[in-house]
């Protein structure tokens, strides 16, 4: 055997010192970009928090700087092909594309599903900037600039989460039978031992030593019916003898064991009790502090308080709890075109979302006021913006750029400061956050389609709220999707499931068959369009379809739905 065949040659080794140092490359990039996304979010949130009074400012102005490390892909495609981007990044979607704005407009007409293509909007053609730009305030971005700057999905729920915890902290002190679905505000610690004393966990007899026992008097003085709970102390048993003992009783001293009523037998003759099993020591006696001793920690803060957490609360001693209290918001219904009551009719749509906005904040955690209706006026707009006391305000519509889409004129005017100005997600991609001026209220604006406000609510409020609320981040989590969903070609889509558990044929996956059967995955759900809301009324959480879409048997992330009831899926909502 030649040299050759031993050593490697030069260009064998020139090329794995090429790949390793592709693949160092490329690992130093990933850690660059996750913290350049982190590095992104702390400088939106110190942009907002360090906004003076005195000189207000649209911090969208500033946000290039911030979220250069989120451009939008299509942004680049649309400037390297040579395509204005006057139309926004939709018009380099590429087969399908309709050449209309990816932001729905002020969203509120009744679209079509956006399944007709990957890279077709679906969204109301864009709003014609004449004459409406050079009405707006200097400081604030044009159409095109906002839709440049579309925040990263992930990013974008990490800036409202981030805001959300870094609110000032309140607090407040409720009695057990108010508290429920509050959160803890501090970690619940017990009060005393539990049990606080010695009790037996079983009606029976209470023996002491080896036996047969003799029947004895020693029971606290409650005559021939034995030891009963809520009693003061027995005296101590002596030795061979046995007492009857109810369940929850005290303990007497030098007591070995508790023998239960079903495994004892009495001789009524001999006045002799006499176990039917053999008597371990310490059997069926609850010991003190057997479940806790005295400030041990008994849940963190955070939790949030079930009816389980009452109970444990009251066993461990407590009349009240420090909670946090619930985030109150006010919801704004915003455009003209809108019913309250009827059949749609000349031109009129029922107002889908101001039925369910409130309900469904109130399922997140939040006190929430009656929707106001405020139609398509900017005035309005303004003054209700400027009087809020809420925590949070959420608007329907109007966050795009049509010329009656006035939430970006109303916050730039009043000083407001943008911390997320557009996310690349599907639907929803139009939405917003804000953080009105001098210490004022958040504000989630939704764009008007019924399921682009679900992403919304989804991406922007539910994480804000629960920073606002004190409930710690929810812990994300993966099933497997059964059938091939598309995916949108830049983009995040948020797609509308139903968790299911069945054989590895209904699971239609490889990667559910290896679970055998009884695998749990996720069916993507159909009328999943931006204007639709007969999917999401079916569904139980929404899958997260990474840009180009997932194959059959692929794990994606999901969100739940607050009202989901299925075990693992929820911790459950009592509001």
């Amino acid at each position: 055997m030649t040299r050759a065949a031993h050593v490697p040659r030069a260009a064998d080794v020139a090329r794995a010192a090429d790949a390793a140092h592709a693949a160092e490359a490329a690992r130093a990039a990933e850690e660059d970009s996750a913290a350049e996304e982190d590095r992104a979010v702390d400088q939106a949130l110190a942009l907002v928090a360090g906004q003076s009074s005195r000189e207000p400012r649209f911090v969208a102005q500033a946000q290039p700087q911030v979220r250069a490390s989120v451009q939008s892909p299509r942004q680049s495609a649309g400037e390297t092909s040579g395509q204005s981007t006057e139309h926004g990044p939709g018009s380099s979607l590429g087969t399908g594309s309709s050449g209309g704005s990816p932001r729905q407009s002020s969203d509120r007409s009744c679209g079509h599903s956006d399944d007709r293509s990957p890279g077709h909007s679906p969204d109301r053609k864009p709003g014609n900037g004449t004459g409406h730009d050079s009405g707006r305030s200097s400081g604030q971005a044009s159409a095109r600039d906002r839709r440049g700057q579309a925040t990263a999905w992930r990013e974008a729920r990490a800036l409202a989460a981030r805001a959300g915890r870094g609110a000032a902290p309140r607090t407040q002190r409720l009695s057990l039978d108010r508290a429920l679905g509050h959160v803890l505000a501090e970690p619940l610690a017990a009060l005393t031992d539990l049990p606080s004393f010695d009790t037996s966990a079983m009606d029976g007899w209470v023996v002491a030593g080896p036996g047969p026992w003799a029947l004895g008097r020693s029971d606290g003085g409650s005559g021939e019916l034995g030891i009963l709970a809520g009693h003061s102390g027995p005296a101590p048993l002596p030795d061979g003898e046995g007492v009857r003992i109810a369940t929850g009783a005290r303990i007497p001293a030098n007591a070995t064991a508790v023998i239960r009523s079903e495994h004892a037998h009495v001789d009524e003759a001999k006045g002799l009790l006499y176990a039917q099993r053999h008597v371990v020591p310490g059997q069926d006696i609850r010991p003190r502090g057997q479940e806790c001793r005295s400030g041990d920690q008994l849940l963190p803060a955070g939790t949030l308080v079930t009816p389980a957490v009452l109970g444990l609360s009251a066993a461990a001693g407590y009349d009240e709890l420090v909670t946090v209290p619930r985030p109150r918001v006010d919801v704004l219904v915003l455009g003209d075109e809108l019913l309250t009551a009827g059949l749609p009719h000349d031109g009129l749509i029922r107002d889908a979302l101001g039925p369910m906005i409130g309900p469904w904040l109130r399922a997140l955690g939040a006190e929430v006021s009656a929707p106001r209706r405020l139609g398509d006026d900017a005035e309005a707009l303004q003054h209700a913006l400027t009087t809020s006391d809420a925590d949070l305000v959420i608007t329907t519509g109007g966050t795009a750029a049509g010329p009656v889409d006035h939430v970006h004129p109303v916050l730039a005017k009043i000083g407001a400061g943008l911390l997320v100005d557009g996310v690349a997600v599907r639907p929803g991609h139009p939405m917003l956050l804000a953080r009105l001026p001098s210490g004022g209220p958040y504000l989630v604006g939704l764009p008007g389609n019924p399921l682009a406000a679900v992403s919304g609510l989804l991406t922007l409020a539910e994480p804000l709220l629960r920073g606002l609320g004190g409930r710690a981040p929810e812990e994300p989590y993966r099933v497997v999707v059964r059938d091939e969903v598309h995916g949108h070609p830049h983009d995040t889509r948020l797609v509308p499931v139903v968790h299911r558990v069945g054989s590895a044929e209904r699971a239609g996956s490889p990667a559910a068959g290896e679970a055998g059967a009884g695998a749990e995955h996720v069916v993507p759900l159909h009328y999943n369009g931006p204007a639709m809301l007969r999917g999401i009324a079916a569904a139980d959480g929404l899958a997260v379809v990474p840009p180009g879409g997932v194959r059959s048997g692929t794990e994606v992330e999901i969100l739940d739905l607050p009202w989901a009831s299925a075990t693992p899926w929820t911790e459950g909502c009592f509001t």
